[in-house]
């Protein structure tokens, strides 16, 4: 049995790998700044990262060690997520090529500060 789980898993990073290498050439070819870094030729782990602008960057790694998502804007870590959570937020980003949505026409997200103040995060 454990076998089986331990073969699954190998599978499900290697699907991984080649969806996150198509996800940064499709990226790419709207314009947005993405690479997808893979280890040898057996596609047991990626290094992906996006920008989305100004300062806002994805970085998403996989390897037979663990799945990782972290959103960072101004070198400042805003979100990490890991393992299922991880790879739900790949839909987002997923959608960006879907609905075709340009660098440039996303807003950052911005928080209210307790003051009233609305300020970009």
């Amino acid at each position: 049995m454990f076998k089986r789980i331990a073969q699954q898993h190998r599978e499900l990073v290697q699907d991984l790998v080649m969806n996150l290498q198509a996800l940064a050439i499709t990226l790419e070819n709207q314009g947005y700044l993405a690479s997808c870094y893979t280890c040898g030729g057996q596609m047991n782990s990626a290094s992906f990262m996006v920008s989305l602008g100004e300062d806002h960057l994805i970085r998403f790694l996989v390897s037979d060690y663990g799945i990782t998502w972290t959103e960072m804007r101004d070198d400042r870590e805003l979100m990490k997520l890991e393992g299922a959570e991880a790879i739900s937020q790949l839909e987002e980003l997923a959608n960006l090529v879907k609905y075709q949505i340009k660098p440039n026409a996303l807003e950052p997200r911005k928080v209210v500060t307790s003051f009233g103040q609305v300020q970009p995060i």
